[in-house]
């Protein structure tokens, strides 16, 4: 892990791996993608201690500015948190970690490790590790208020096994033999 870089309310960490991500094109889980955004779920390892202080940090100094500019100078009973805990969820990739859903309306900025922009949107898929850029902020919309995470930009760090059952053509057929001779019998 990098030592993570937190200025207010924004945090650069990693790397960690992504799940249910959508960065090349907004998504909306009821289908309409117009009302969409760009999403990805970051998994934080437990044993990560410095980076989970450093998101709590930021967490502390967006809800703080939230109280003066969104909640009327006190703080809510009830607040949606962005930091959840992986081991509440049914699936197993999210046990012993932290998890946080970052969105954004704008196309996050992805790079490789030179920096170099990610254009194939094969490479940057749920399972595959990065270093991300999220800000926190408070929100208050139709009654719910909390803290969100922003999804700034994507620094792809290496790959890994696909989530979510797909695997890649190269390893569905790496073991298949084909010789020239097999066209002609065709």
């Amino acid at each position: 892990m990098i030592k993570p870089i937190v200025k207010d309310g924004k945090v650069v960490f990693g790397p960690c791996r992504l799940s249910y991500t959508h960065v090349f094109a907004k998504y909306n889980p009821d289908g309409n993608a117009e009302d969409g955004k760009y999403m990805t779920n970051v998994l934080i390892p437990k044993t990560e201690k410095e980076t989970i202080k450093a998101l709590q940090e930021a967490i502390e100094a967006a809800k703080k500015a939230a109280v003066v500019a969104k909640w009327g100078g006190k703080e809510p009973k009830k607040l949606d948190m962005p930091l959840r805990d992986g081991d509440e969820k049914e699936d197993d990739i999210y046990q012993d970690h932290f998890f946080v859903n970052a969105k954004s309306n704008t196309r996050p900025g992805i790079v490789d490790k030179n920096k170099v922009p990610i254009v194939d949107e094969e490479e940057v898929y749920s399972g595959v590790w990065a270093v991300v850029s999220v800000t926190f902020y408070g929100y208050d919309v139709s009654g719910n208020r909390g803290v969100a995470c922003g999804l700034n930009n994507i620094m792809k760090f290496k790959d890994d096994d696909r989530l979510g059952g797909r695997v890649s053509a190269e390893a569905d057929f790496g073991d298949v033999e084909l010789d020239n001779e097999d066209d002609e019998d065709l």
